[in-house]
């Protein structure tokens, strides 16, 4: 059972997110139940991949929440499709504010989780907001690392400035009456693609096998600025110490940056599972791959919250 709510964002920026709401079987509305929160890739939206795991875990007897970003999907905001790592970390909170306003949800029982991107900001949001009681990861990319990295992590830091000077000159052109300019969070053609991985990445967004109509799979360009200096694991050494709970991918490009916050992350409990065979995408919407990332998540879950 499920219902579309909306969620007042409190950050200040007048937002209202969108969300779904899953209730596990035989829900009891009159007891204090645990709960997850679970984020969505960039790029993405709630339908997806956050929609299937939300899910899942539901089934297996969490309240959880799938929601959409701020000026993404269909919660409110503009410019549309801005993808603000900090407001996006303060989205989390966000869903986190609502769900202690649901008498049928125990404050000290609910955590968060996150696919892609979804799972970096995730990670930030439990540095920096305690109330969150255990954090789980899927495929996890930390969007500041990837952009200035490269998926491999084969660029220094300093040759991304290119691409902070897109972001720049993106808002220069709209604060001069220009149109938002965009630029991929996955690559928007077949042939763009430069591996196999990532022509998954195209498929996923763009093709039957999971696009949706309001995942179009860019962002704004003026969002550059913000995310080439982002590190979503800042601060982890000191202050990540819920329990943590990673999934990865053997064959994920993307393994690294689950590697990088295990290695930072100071809590006492943190556990990494690695995925055998499975590439970044496939812990997306395999049935495989997914089946085994949340028959790891929901034990976790049940002995952390």
């Amino acid at each position: 059972m499920s219902d579309k709510i909306s969620i007042l964002n409190r950050n200040g920026q007048g937002i209202t997110l969108s969300a779904v709401i899953h209730f596990p079987p035989n829900f009891d509305r009159g007891r204090k139940n645990p709960a997850v929160i679970v984020s969505h890739p960039g790029g993405g939206v709630k339908e997806q991949a956050a929609g299937l795991y939300a899910r899942k875990l539901a089934e297996q007897g969490f309240l959880t929440v799938a929601y959409d970003a701020s000026y993404q999907g269909e919660s409110t905001g503009e410019p549309r499709q801005l993808e603000n790592p900090y407001v996006r970390t303060e989205d989390v909170s966000a869903v986190f504010d609502y769900m202690t306003t649901l008498p049928y949800v125990d404050p000290t029982r609910i955590g968060a989780m996150g696919i892609c991107a979804g799972a970096g900001y995730t990670a930030n949001a439990a540095i920096n907001d305690h109330r969150i009681k255990a954090v789980g990861t899927v495929s996890m990319v930390n969007i500041g690392s990837m952009f200035r990295n490269g998926w491999d992590n084969n660029i220094k830091d300093a040759d991304a400035i290119p691409v902070l000077e897109i972001g720049s000159n993106a808002r220069t052109g709209a604060a001069r009456g220009g149109d938002e300019t965009t630029f991929p969070l996955a690559p928007m053609r077949k042939e763009d693609a430069p591996n196999r991985e990532l022509e998954e990445a195209w498929e996923y967004y763009h093709t039957p096998r999971c696009q949706y109509p309001t995942a179009p799979g860019y962002m704004t360009a003026r969002s550059l600025n913000q995310i080439i200096t982002y590190d979503a694991f800042n601060k982890a050494e000191a202050f990540l110490t819920q329990p943590l709970q990673i999934v990865a991918g053997s064959k994920a490009g993307s393994k690294w940056m689950s590697d990088d916050l295990y290695k930072r992350a100071v809590s006492k409990d943190k556990r990494y599972h690695v995925v055998e065979g499975s590439n970044h995408m496939q812990l997306y919407d395999g049935e495989k791959e997914v089946n085994e990332a949340v028959s790891v998540l929901a034990p976790f879950f049940k002995s952390t919250l």
